[in-house]
């Protein structure tokens, strides 16, 4: 390196060393952050239930004996905390903000907890909300946690970027539903995880089937399942789907998502991601 160097390598002309050396976008955790395995959740589009496959991977990992948390990335549109029945505000300590946490034990941070109605509109441009995401990774206390589930907004945009270059990402499952046009969009999420090497863990198809209380027959009201041609597209191996279930609902909008039981739903994903990416020692 020259002796006259400004280290602004926008304006020099040189080959050395630090211009070719790739340089790591990570952000550094918080000094009180010990977070094992950190695992995206994201779509191609809105309204697939992103937000709800989340809270439930979060709260299977959580009774399989796991330290787990949710760093809500969906800035304009935080739900995670209502699912849990959490609306108590975060506090912080020198060392920053300590995350709330559930019923269950599950630890959760989000914009909604910080507001003063959860209520309030989040206008915030792109860079804004894309730092915010960064900024509850570096200054959010999160003490001993196994698996991190991040909550994505969806689409391809700023905060998933700021996710996959700033935080040390293990993996990402990706939700879809039955549509065909929606398994369109879940390939450009697809596509962005391998532009970025972010391994694609599972593929959730949610909105799959009803299943009639009485004759237990499945019906597919928004048509055929496309998830097993997408997994193979894609070299996909693990893969899901839920119901249309009024006690996924009712459980969502009364704070109860983690007295659900998805034994039948999840157990697979769940099992791969344990096998995948293992925490105990």
């Amino acid at each position: 390196m020259s002796e006259e160097c400004t280290h602004d390598c926008g304006s020099c002309g040189q080959d050395c060393g630090d211009r070719t050396q790739p340089q790591s976008l990570l952000a550094e955790a918080n000094p009180e952050s010990h977070v094992k395995k950190v695992i995206g959740v994201v779509s191609g589009k809105g309204g697939v239930g992103k937000s709800l496959v989340t809270s439930l991977l979060a709260s299977a990992m959580q009774k399989k004996g796991y330290r787990a948390a949710i760093l809500d990335a969906d800035i304009t549109g935080p739900s995670i905390p209502r699912m849990f029945g959490v609306s108590y505000k975060v506090v912080g300590n020198e060392n920053g903000l300590i995350p709330a946490e559930a019923a269950n034990g599950t630890k959760i941070m989000s914009v909604n907890l910080l507001l003063p109605n959860e209520t309030d509109p989040v206008i915030w441009r792109g860079p804004i909300i894309a730092g915010t995401v960064k900024q509850f990774w570096t200054e959010v206390c999160w003490g001993d946690v196994d698996y991190m589930f991040v909550d994505m907004p969806p689409g391809t945009g700023d905060v998933p970027l700021t996710v996959f270059q700033s935080l040390p990402v293990d993996g990402i499952v990706v939700v879809t539903s039955p549509q065909e046009l929606v398994g369109m969009i879940v390939e450009k999420a697809v596509k962005m995880a391998g532009m970025t090497d972010t391994p694609v863990l599972g593929l959730v198809e949610n909105m799959a089937y009803f299943e009639c209380p009485d004759c237990h027959q499945k019906h597919k009201i928004f048509g055929d399942s496309h998830i097993d041609e997408l997994a193979a597209k894609h070299g996909i191996e693990a893969t899901a789907q839920l119901p249309i279930n009024p006690a996924l609902a009712a459980a969502s909008d009364q704070g109860k998502i983690a007295t659900v039981n998805t034994a039948d739903w999840l157990d697979s994903l769940t099992a791969f991601i344990e096998a995948r990416h293992s925490v105990k020692q």
